[in-house]
């Protein structure tokens, strides 16, 4: 009975693609970092907004309750941005009461700045609107 060894490859039967592996790990990372990198940066761009855009709404219901007023509005949208996202995305909110089609409504508009390129770079203006019809006691 025999025992059958396996061939190890010593040093100069080397196969030209030999190394070849990091080379082909190294192109394929400088192309798929920089786009997972851009997904995530367009997920939070869009966190951002759609917190902005249900914050408003909740600040334009609060405000359209009788007896309420706009400024009512404005400090319900900020309280829920700064506990949702940061105090320093709730700088730009203001509410006013307008008309439209002859209904009173009260519209409730949040501005920010999003950051483009992670924390560093230029920045992307997102913009929350809210509106709610005034109830009939308080027009």
């Amino acid at each position: 009975m025999s025992l059958v060894r396996p061939r190890v490859r010593r040093g100069r039967g080397r196969s030209p693609d030999d190394g070849s592996a990091v080379a082909e790990f190294c192109l394929v990372m400088v192309v798929l970092v920089p786009l997972v990198l851009a997904i995530v940066q367009v997920g939070l761009v869009l966190h951002v907004r759609n917190t902005l855009t249900a914050a408003a709404a909740d600040g334009a219901r609060a405000a359209s309750r009788d007896g309420a007023s706009p400024q009512l509005g404005s400090a319900r949208t900020r309280d829920q941005i700064t506990q949702a996202l940061s105090a320093r995305y709730a700088r730009d909110v203001r509410a006013e009461r307008s008309t439209v089609g002859g209904q009173p409504v009260v519209v409730v508009r949040a501005r920010a700045s999003v950051p483009a390129l992670g924390m560093f770079g230029s920045t992307v203006e997102v913009e929350g609107v809210g509106r709610a019809v005034v109830e009939a006691g308080s027009a």
